[in-house]
């Protein structure tokens, strides 16, 4: 099931998470569901999440 960011406020331009199986995080375009997914291992995605938190990354 995919899943918009909370910090989408309906421009379209936004980011759709998903979880198959439990055994890696898939992130895609939200203007292009048939384009390109990126999958990452949880370990990938947690360390890309904290970056973002820590300051480390900038969106």
């Amino acid at each position: 099931m995919w899943r918009r960011s909370s910090r989408s406020y309906g421009s379209g331009n936004c980011l759709e998470v998903a979880a198959p199986h439990g055994a890696r995080i898939d992130v895609r375009d939200s203007k292009d569901p048939d384009g390109a997914v990126l999958c990452f291992a949880y370990v990938e995605w947690n360390a890309f999440v904290a970056g973002v938190r820590n300051g480390e990354l900038r969106l």
